[in-house]
């Protein structure tokens, strides 16, 4: 149906729509009042539910208020009630046809969702700024051998590339929640006013267009009292995985920093470190604890939203708090800026990790694995053998490349001794060298996954992808949005009786 412009008197034309206010005014609560006020005008004068002739002069009141509450410093109503006496007193009592089949609570409801579809943009946002980063590094380390860890002890070589995508893989997974979490969130409620829709006939989904939305939230019951408890609920579990990826990176850095030899520190000075007040020696890593802090309150703010939510009758409010909301987001964006900024200051000392992974039997697997494959002994019984070899090695303080190979003869002959294997060991010296290299290890592996040369350029470049993916999908989702809400000017402005430019 065709919208009408309007003529109306020269002293409405000098009020100022939001378009002709400050541009981008925070997308708040107030904001998203204006324009659902807006869209109410339009929606409701094209398909009869408002007198077309008081229109323009509804429409003005809007764009006063809007206006007004765009000048710097001017006060932000953010609920129903506080907005509606401002229109009252721009336009009349007559603009409270507008609020005609709508209640506080599906406004209410309808902007909690588009500030949080806003948010969870923004925090998917940083979390593939810290993704990129993370991708981009390991592929300048995809070749740099360092030793990994289980249950806090040195376990395995690995390429640190090969780690980093690890951790790439985990903010993978909350990339995909986001997505999935915004799907449900990009719905509008209004329309369903307290819980049980409304005798006015109103196009729920050209409002939802209007606003940005992709969706309606189909039941009116859900709409404000399941619905909207729900999604900052999702929310927080998005929030805490994304923390708990990165105190956990944070740690696995932080326990070098109790070593006398590190093979991975900050970079010093700046806002990386700073020195001990009494120990000249010490170099704290500031970033790593401020990082771990904002990922340790993002948890507790998370936490917070899902202790709000416990036990309450459907529809109360505990949960719903905006600010509260937003802030938690914020929390996460903060640890993962932080996690970005330390990927970013982390310096690698290549030589001293492959020191490390000498100076210990951190190859020792390797060992089992190679009799096992190539000469068919019992996995178990090579693993014997290997933890053999350690524990002699470790009494008589031999590191792996100076272990001696008729050692590892007679050691394997004690071993398989009685077993249906006795006998000599079947590798080779410069095999059972070429076995305790690090470097040989990740190169050599095979595994779909693992970290040899080949897998690392193939997950390389699907990790990319899916960073370029998944930019892709914030941009179009905000210019889905932004185009909306240009839509609704436009056709508020015919409303208005003005034109784009005028």
């Amino acid at each position: 149906m065709r919208l009408l412009a309007w003529t109306i008197p020269a002293v409405v034309l000098v009020t100022a729509s939001p378009a002709f206010a400050q541009s981008a005014p925070p997308r708040d609560e107030f904001f998203w009042l204006g324009e659902i006020n807006k869209a109410t005008v339009v929606i409701n004068t094209d398909e009869g539910l408002l007198d077309k002739a008081m229109a323009p002069r509804l429409a003005a009141g809007v764009a006063k208020v809007i206006a007004d509450g765009n000048q710097p410093g001017a006060k932000r109503p953010a609920t129903v009630i506080t907005f509606e006496p401002l229109l009252i007193k721009a336009a009349g009592e007559d603009v409270t046809l507008l609020h005609a089949g709508r209640s506080s609570q599906d406004m209410h409801a309808t902007y909690r969702s588009a500030i949080l579809r806003g948010d969870l943009l923004n925090l998917a946002d940083q979390l593939n700024r810290t993704t990129a980063t993370l991708v981009r590094l390991a592929g300048q380390y995809s070749a740099t051998i360092v030793p990994n860890y289980t249950n806090g002890v040195a376990a395995q070589p690995n390429s640190y590339g090969h780690y980093l995508l690890g951790f790439a893989a985990g903010l993978d997974r909350d990339a995909q929640r986001i997505r999935e979490a915004y799907k449900r969130v990009d719905r509008s409620s209004m329309g369903t006013t307290v819980l049980n829709g409304t005798s006015w006939p109103l196009n729920r989904e050209r409002m939802a267009h209007y606003l940005g939305f992709n969706a309606i939230v189909d039941n009116a019951y859900d709409a404000s009292q399941i619905s909207s408890v729900d999604e900052p609920v999702e929310t927080s579990a998005i929030v805490t995985s994304v923390a708990l990826h990165t105190g956990s990176f944070i740690q696995d850095v932080m326990t070098q920093y109790a070593e006398s030899r590190p093979w991975i520190l900050l970079q010093e000075g700046g806002v990386n470190t700073y020195v001990s007040s009494a120990m000249p020696q010490k170099r704290n890593p500031g970033l790593l604890i401020r990082t771990r802090t904002d990922a340790s309150t993002a948890l507790a703010q998370a936490e917070g939203v899902v202790l709000e939510a416990h036990n309450l009758p459907p529809g109360m409010s505990d949960p719903k708090d905006v600010k509260a909301n937003t802030e938690m987001i914020d929390s996460g964006i903060a640890a993962l800026k932080g996690w970005q900024t330390v990927m970013n200051a982390l310096v690698i000392n290549p030589e001293r990790a492959l020191e490390e992974l000498n100076s210990d039997w951190t190859a020792s697997q390797e060992v089992a694995d190679v009799l096992m494959r190539k000469y068919k002994l019992p996995f178990r019984v090579g693993h014997h053998f290997a933890s053999n070899v350690v524990e002699y090695a470790r009494q008589k303080d031999i590191k792996p490349l100076d272990f001696p190979y008729a050692d590892a003869q007679r050691i394997y002959r004690e071993t398989v001794a009685g077993t249906p294997y006795a006998g000599d060991l079947p590798m080779s010296e410069a095999e059972f060298r070429a076995t305790l290299n690090p470097v040989s290890i990740v190169n050599n592996r095979a595994t779909t996954g693992g970290p040899q040369p080949a897998e690392m350029a193939r997950m390389l470049k699907e990790a990319n992808a899916r960073v370029a993916q998944q930019d892709r999908w914030i941009k179009e989702s905000r210019a889905h949005i932004d185009g909306s809400l240009a839509k609704l000017d436009v056709d508020f402005d015919k409303v208005l009786g003005r034109s784009r430019g005028n």
